[in-house]
């Protein structure tokens, strides 16, 4: 705690001692938790990575939903919701169909061949190529995404609403973290995410609770005051394909239909961070329960995260507050919205309330892509370069694997500022292997003539396609490409800005790359041998619908809890269409 505050005290920001005592008491007591629920001394394999098992669906999607909000989400969501509007709240509606798809067509494969990661699931269904490259891309979408742009995001919250500096927040709540990871493995990462759950969404609560409030200090005092206040369509969950200036919609209705399944695939169906939850579930009826459950959660985020930013451009359109620009441009900086809004909210006791949500938010997401890292480092890679690995060993390899990625993704996490918004960060980084991982586990589960040479020319082509994409729409490289000066302050990329007759916005691309995927996947399978009849049919359906056959058991039947989560998600677009 005293290192906490020396930190605290040397910043420019007037930060209570009851909000040092409370930030400090959380990552404390959390940590202390986390270590004595998941550490054994002589902990195997199967209880450090997948915990003996032993989740029940409430434990599974409480942790399938605190591994995907970090403060990446809650800074995030908030920038897109000041930028863009309710729009952005289609990615986390847009989830719960993917968790749908998860929860019936992928789970059954996944928990009943019981395999430990998802990699391991591919080379039973391809081949131990196509295991290896997936264990590779797990390892960088954690490094990059999951680890340290939330890293980048922490930092940016506690430096505008704490004034302590990046550094700081990196090493500090990386520290911890870190700690109880290695030390307790999943059940310690799933238990504390229980925990961190309710702050996170306590937190959000209360931001939006205040904001609500202090529109009328702006002259708004009703919704159709608020639509009136912000931009137009800022309020509209759809968006029309072309906007005002004549250019594609970046997140038209057509760009969240098309390219969000892409992404959304491979997230939560296909990437071990996330799915390893489902893995570790005590049944197939918990494992498909607490990703629908994780579903029934990702409804709360439009309100309670995207809106909060919506509510805090109107209050800075009404000169509540000033919004800072991003350094050397004149466009407004909507990755400091939320900090800003809650210096101008919240006061001085529940600053450190909030900072303890943010580091919960924070800590659940890096724990998770830790734990998935240690598992894919570990079982992936060394067991099987080393099959004689002891379980002891594996579980050492494991613990050491965490402090290596940890350390990566804290340097990383210092290039968080090349994109418009984080929000933008962690979707448009995946979209150079998403297509084509979605690609090769849709087919796969789905269509048994797929083959191992397909599998594999797909991964190969399809993620150098996308890599060439990342790259070249980067802002730094474009302007290396058609000079700084034509590309002027506003330039967002070569291929999305529509200044240079492109125009495309990334959530089209995705599909874009998908319809190539998907096109050397058929021709190539169709032209290489068929695998094996007896093995495939282990892991992929009889029919695209085969999924749905079966006697139904209740309420409480995947088939059932599907049906009443597709019909809320239904009634709520209609609402707020």
């Amino acid at each position: 705690m005293s290192v906490l505050s020396s930190v605290l005290a040397t910043t420019s920001v007037a930060v209570s001692p009851i909000d040092v005592a409370v930030i400090a008491i959380y990552l404390i007591g959390i940590t202390a938790f986390g270590i004595w629920i998941g550490y054994r001394k002589n902990t195997s394999s199967q209880q450090y990575f997948l915990a003996n098992k032993s989740l029940g669906w409430f434990t599974v999607g409480a942790a399938v939903f605190t591994s995907n909000i970090s403060t990446i989400h809650l800074v995030g969501l908030a920038a897109g919701g000041a930028k863009e509007g309710m729009v952005i709240g289609n990615f986390e509606w847009m989830a719960c169909f993917t968790l749908m798809m998860l929860a019936l067509v992928f789970a059954p494969f996944y928990i009943n061949s019981k395999v430990s990661t998802l990699p391991e699931f591919m080379e039973r269904r391809y081949c131990s190529q196509a295991r290896t490259f997936l264990a590779v891309i797990g390892l960088l979408g954690a490094l990059l995404i999951h680890i340290g742009i939330s890293l980048f995001a922490a930092a940016k919250v506690f430096e505008s609403f704490l004034g302590v500096p990046m550094i700081y927040t990196i090493i500090v709540l990386s520290l911890f973290t870190v700690t109880y990871t290695i030390l307790g493995g999943l059940k310690a990462v799933v238990m504390t995410e229980n925990i961190q759950v309710c702050l996170l969404l306590g937190g959000a609560i209360l931001v939006t609770v205040l904001g609500i409030k202090a529109l009328p200090g702006v002259g708004i005092t009703d919704v159709a005051g608020l639509k009136a206040a912000v931009a137009p369509g800022q309020m509209n969950m759809l968006q029309p394909i072309i906007n005002a200036k004549g250019n594609l919609n970046e997140f038209s209705w057509l760009s969240v239909l098309l390219g969000y399944p892409i992404l959304g695939i491979w997230y939560w169906c296909a990437d071990q961070t996330h799915v390893q939850r489902v893995l570790g579930a005590k049944s197939l009826k918990d494992g498909q329960n607490g990703a629908l459950f994780a579903g029934f959660l990702k409804i709360t985020p439009v309100f309670l995260m995207v809106l909060p930013g919506v509510i805090g451009y109107a209050l800075w359109k009404g000169h509540a507050f000033d919004l800072p620009n991003v350094e050397d441009t004149l466009k407004p900086d909507y990755n400091k919205m939320l900090p800003t809004l809650i210096n101008h909210l919240i006061p001085v006791g529940l600053k450190g309330l909030l900072a303890a949500g943010m580091a919960a938010a924070l800590m659940s997401c890096m724990a998770a892509a830790l734990n998935s890292c240690a598992t894919l480092i570990s079982l992936d890679i060394v067991k099987r370069v080393r099959p004689e690995t002891s379980d002891k060993q594996t579980v050492v390899i494991g613990r050491i694997a965490t402090g290596v990625i940890m350390v990566l993704a804290m340097l990383w996490s210092t290039q968080g500022g090349q994109f418009g918004t984080i929000f933008e960060a962690i979707n448009k980084i995946p979209m150079t292997f998403a297509p084509a991982v979605t690609t090769v586990f849709v087919l796969g589960v789905m269509w048994k003539r797929g083959t191992k040479q397909a599998a594999m020319t797909t991964l190969y082509v399809g993620s150098l396609i996308g890599v060439i994409y990342f790259l070249v729409d980067m802002p730094i490289i474009g302007k290396m490409i058609v000079g700084a000066d034509k590309a002027g302050p506003e330039f967002s990329g070569l291929i999305s800005d529509p200044a240079f007759h492109i125009g495309v916005p990334f959530m089209l691309v995705g599909p874009i790359i998908t319809l190539f995927c998907i096109a050397i996947y058929i021709i190539t399978s169709l032209i290489t041998p068929p695998m094996p009849a007896e093995e495939v049919a282990k892991v992929c359906w009889d029919h695209p619908l085969a999924f749905l056959k079966g006697r139904i058991t209740g309420a409480s039947d995947p088939r059932v809890v599907t049906l009443i989560l597709l019909a809320v998600v239904g009634v709520l677009y209609v609402w707020l269409h």
